[in-house]
């Protein structure tokens, strides 16, 4: 006799109150002699035990893990959107669709009017100029040959470009406003630009030719914060290009804007009236996209994702939980018979398995929302994040685990109190 038969009592299973004596009437099962055999069965195997609730600890686990990691993440996500796309305001000329607006609806001093308004840091006018077919970026560095770089796009730029951007160079400089008022021939290139085009150095004094037209550089872009196309290409002053190649493309010229945190939303709607108060049509404005909306979207798609993984494995714990406890309803046929004989009825057998499957769920869920928290804790401390859990999901998550138990423990413990008491003792 197991460890486990061997406790067995006739007391356990008690009389009901309309019995005279012991052993008459329908007996009764309290619930800390359920508790303590549901115990006792998950004890009395430890190794299978564990193995079993290792699904369980997986689902409800990747459940805390899933919703912490998108939190955070979106968290994030947040704050690198606060820190550079809500501090941006796009303002594109749509003056060329009106017969009567100028070729370029930016004012000349275009750059200072924005930079006047409150909330403005920087304000930049850019363009893709229009090359034409037989036009190409070429260099000549002094004791080279001449190296065409046909894919290079030339960008027209107002002076504050460059702190709208927040440009860091390098070698040399940014042109300025002196250059854009005299209309030199100067350009500024991308460090990938100036490799193709074999300048390494600026002291040689080394020039671009565009088309026809040579253009001395003055500076070698190392990065920028907004625009990053301007690192492939090479930039002339606004000026110059008006004066060479006339109007911008057929997409128009455009302005950005480098805003203070909070401000962009008021500059958007100022701009246009700042840059042409008597045309303020002649301007589109696009202010920066809601953080919410952007946070919601990763969001939900990282929850869709991963949350499905979450349901597989709790359906895969749930599954183990159900396979142990049918095999454990087949290995203990001669247990239930003698708790039978004892005056056990058939819903004590039903929720002795019951319990010892939920417990087994139980456990599994308040070691997975452990399990889960660690994962979220350790991640964002190796990132450098805040970690953000939702106290709401950490205290169902062992709820869940319970559910998971409760839903596979149904069956075995059907079919448990089915055995009849005479076969059960038999076998």
């Amino acid at each position: 006799m197991t460890k486990s038969k061997s406790r067995l009592t006739p007391g356990r299973f008690r009389p009901g109150p309309g019995s005279s004596r012991p052993g008459q009437g329908r007996s009764r099962l309290a619930v800390r002699d359920l508790f303590s055999e549901a115990v006792a069965g998950i004890l009395q195997r430890p190794a299978r035990s564990v193995l079993t609730a290792l699904g369980t600890v997986l689902g409800v686990g990747a459940f805390i893990a899933v919703l912490g990691l998108t939190g955070t993440a979106a968290s994030q996500i947040d704050a690198r959107f606060n820190l550079l796309t809500a501090t941006e305001v796009d303002v594109t000329d749509v003056g060329p669709r009106n017969a009567a607006a100028p070729e370029v609806a930016f004012p000349d001093d275009a750059d200072a009017r924005i930079t006047r308004l409150n909330g403005a840091l920087a304000a930049g006018v850019y363009w893709d100029v229009r090359l034409g077919p037989e036009e190409a970026v070429r260099a000549a560095p002094a004791g080279t040959a001449d190296r065409v770089d046909s894919g290079t796009q030339v960008v027209a730029a107002s002076p504050g470009i460059w702190s709208a951007t927040d440009a860091r160079f390098v070698q040399g400089r940014a042109f300025d406003n002196f250059h854009e008022s005299r209309r030199q021939a100067v350009a500024v290139i991308g460090e990938g630009t100036a490799r193709r085009l074999g300048i390494t150095t600026l002291r040689t004094h080394p020039a671009v030719f565009i088309g026809g037209t040579a253009f001395t550089v003055i500076g070698i872009l190392e990065d920028v914060e907004r625009k990053p196309e301007l690192l492939l290409s090479v930039t002339v002053p606004r000026s110059v290009a008006e004066r060479t190649w006339g109007a911008p493309a057929d997409e128009g010229a455009r302005m950005l804007i480098a805003t203070r945190l909070g401000a962009a939303g008021q500059l958007a709607h100022e701009a246009a009236v700042a840059l042409r108060p008597e045309h303020p049509e002649y301007f589109k404005v696009t202010p920066p996209p809601d953080p919410r909306s952007l946070r919601g979207a990763v969001g939900d798609d990282l929850n869709q994702l991963f949350l499905l993984l979450a349901g597989v494995c709790l359906v895969v714990g749930a599954v183990g939980i159900a396979n142990t406890t049918l095999v454990a309803v087949m290995e203990r046929t001669g247990e239930i018979g003698l708790r039978r004989a004892l005056g056990a009825r058939g819903i004590h057998i039903t929720l002795q398995f019951l319990a010892e499957s939920a417990a087994l769920g139980l456990v599994g869920g308040l070691v997975g929302t452990s399990v889960g928290t660690v994962v979220v804790v350790s991640v964002s401390a190796a990132r450098q994040w805040t970690p953000v859990l939702d106290p709401t999901a950490l205290a169902l998550a062992p709820a869940l685990g319970l559910a998971a138990g409760l839903l596979a423990g149904l069956y075995p413990a059907w079919r448990a109190s089915r055995i009849p008491p005479v076969e059960a003792l038999r076998r």
